[in-house]
């Protein structure tokens, strides 16, 4: 099998006096961090999508990488030499998952039925791949936002026949994952909005999303698919607003339809931010309700105003994430995907190896940082101290609905104004830095 990345050797851990760019300096898959290995709290994936297929276009301007596995007339033969580079790229990396697009590894043909057979025979070969070199799937998604048919959405098309056309290929899509061993699967509505309310049914359009997704529900059982179903909330960009615009509007949409047990969220930095959210925000608001499922770790740059899939650098915004994914109780199904892409100027091959490392550096940093807050409990301690008057008899009273505007009014008549307390975040921000 062709070498497609020969400069870059396996990825090894060296510690931080490393001055070794392609080795890690903080990452040590095999270190114990809280009862469990930092590969296992971590679970990195890399992403197909703009990892092997990016190209570094942007709305200016095509693509300017080239890669030595793409350059073939035939789009089969492309795909074939793309996902052999990308198996050599997990296990030069040690990555234990990664994750994919159907549209991503198999071109599309001229008919759902030829374009079926072009998937399933990349399937097969990446089947094998991953059984030779034991990197696992961690989820399977389609892509139903890229062809002209989609241009109005998939599941909201004011289209049956978009309709019917998307919950085929997501029927396909959900086989393949299920055949390789997918831990989930993601919907993430890459149209699934509108640009103008004028032409806009908001109602059909949000109640024919969620019948796609029962439809997906009651096929997954069928197939005997046991893996995590997940959405990936995101404001905006393409359209002017998108249904699933973040952590709290996907709950409620899934509470209202009654899909709340069936999914769980997979929450990505760069859309938090999007919808005018912390990253830390959007996982703690999973978290308490108990719908944290995966995360896509990248940034956003805060002067542009869309998408750009950076690679995740920032170790304060690692630090909180891991202080919220560990509080929770970790990632069971999901993982750490690296849903990023190299700049439009780092052109080189062994760019990838660089984004990739620094990242999961970031992490494990992160990791650790996280890992000493939560035993020493500074801020547990702080959060306690703040909230300990519900402890006291007033608080039980209310926590428990034993009391109501009478009486609340009476025990205020009786006591005078509140007390209030100092919410010491200056403090709190400076015990962050002491531990970053």
């Amino acid at each position: 099998m062709t070498e497609y990345f020969p400069e870059v050797n396996s990825i090894v851990y060296e510690g931080p006096e490393s001055t070794n760019t392609l080795a890690f300096k903080h990452y040590n898959p095999d270190q114990v961090v809280l009862g469990k290995t930092m590969a296992e709290h971590l679970r990195f994936s890399v992403c197909y999508w703009h990892t092997l297929k990016g190209l570094g276009g942007d709305p200016f301007g095509p693509g300017t990488i080239i890669r030595n596995y793409n350059q073939h007339e035939d789009p089969m033969t492309v795909a074939d030499k793309t996902l052999e580079a990308a198996f050599e790229l997990f296990t030069k990396l040690g990555v234990g998952f990664w994750c994919f697009h159907d549209r991503d590894i198999a071109p599309e043909a001229d008919n759902l039925t030829e374009t079926n057979k072009r998937l399933d025979i990349i399937v097969e070969k990446a089947k094998k791949l991953q059984d030779q070199t034991g990197v696992k799937l961690l989820w399977g998604t389609t892509n139903a936002f890229s062809h002209r048919r989609f241009m109005a959405g998939a599941g909201t098309n004011p289209s049956p026949e978009v309709f019917a056309y998307a919950a085929s290929q997501i029927k396909k899509a959900l086989e393949v994952t299920h055949y390789l061993g997918g831990e989930g699967y993601v919907f993430w509505g890459g149209r699934e909005g509108y640009d103008t309310l004028l032409n806009t049914d908001m109602g059909r359009e949000m109640d024919n999303m969620a019948r796609l997704l029962q439809m997906a529900v009651d096929y997954k059982k069928k197939i005997g698919f046991t893996g995590q179903f997940y959405i990936e909330p995101k404001p905006k960009e393409p359209t002017k607003h998108q249904y699933d615009f973040d952590a709290g509007n996907c709950h409620a949409f899934l509470q209202k339809y009654g899909l709340d047990k069936d999914f769980k969220l997979n929450i990505e930095a760069n859309h938090a931010t999007l919808a005018g959210h912390t990253f830390q925000h959007e996982l703690a608001y999973c978290a308490a309700n108990n719908i944290l499922g995966s995360v896509d770790a990248n940034r956003g740059d805060m002067l542009i105003g869309w998408d750009t899939d950076q690679f995740p650098t920032n170790i304060y915004d690692a630090t909180l994430a891991m202080y919220i994914i560990l509080k929770a109780g970790g990632l069971a199904t999901g993982g750490l995907n690296f849903d990023a892409k190299v700049r439009r100027q780092s052109i080189d091959p062994v760019d990838l190896f660089y984004a990739h490392v620094g990242a999961m550096d970031t992490f494990a940093r992160g990791l650790k940082n996280a890992a000493r807050m939560i035993e020493d409990k500074t801020f547990d301690k702080l959060v306690a101290e703040r909230y300990s008057g519900w402890a006291g008899e007033l608080g039980r009273n209310i926590e428990s609905g034993k009391v109501g505007f009478e009486q609340l009014e009476q025990y205020i008549i009786e006591n005078g104004e509140p007390r209030i307390n100092s919410g010491r975040q200056e403090l709190c921000e400076n015990l962050l830095n002491d531990y970053i």
